[in-house]
């Protein structure tokens, strides 16, 4: 039954590793044709480009959580300290781009909906 289960990990991880290339592979393509089309369109703006690159981080993101869910299932049987290690790495940098993707998806927007950079409104001295 154990051999059966280890057989069964190894297939799964092997299946979430194709899907994790695909979706870099797609994703890559996908942001390769669309900044491309951006650097030789008539009107490149710098928040359409920023908005390429945030999909193209999304992507990534996308391909790392499989990875993460490759690397769970992988070390799921008597893991070695080094697929341990691995492991925690993926989980930490897959936490970082997420959080840091979302702040920036967050600025994007806000830059869409007004059309400039957001500034900051003047600090002024409370009043006695």
């Amino acid at each position: 039954m154990a051999s059966l289960l280890h057989l069964c990990a190894d297939y799964v991880t092997l299946a979430l590793q194709a899907v994790a290339i695909v979706i870099v592979a797609f994703g890559s393509a996908r942001a390769v044709a669309n900044i491309t089309r951006g650097a030789f369109s008539s009107h490149p703006g710098a928040v359409d480009q920023r908005a390429e690159w945030l999909d193209y981080a999304r992507w990534l993101v996308a391909a790392l959580t499989f990875q993460l869910a490759a690397d769970i299932v992988a070390t799921s049987f008597a893991p070695t300290w080094d697929e341990l290690g691995r492991l925690v790495v993926v989980a930490v940098v897959r936490t970082f781009l997420s959080y840091f993707l979302d702040r920036e998806m967050e600025h994007a927007a806000r830059l869409r909906t007004t059309g400039r950079p957001e500034t900051s409104p003047a600090v002024s001295p409370p009043s006695n």
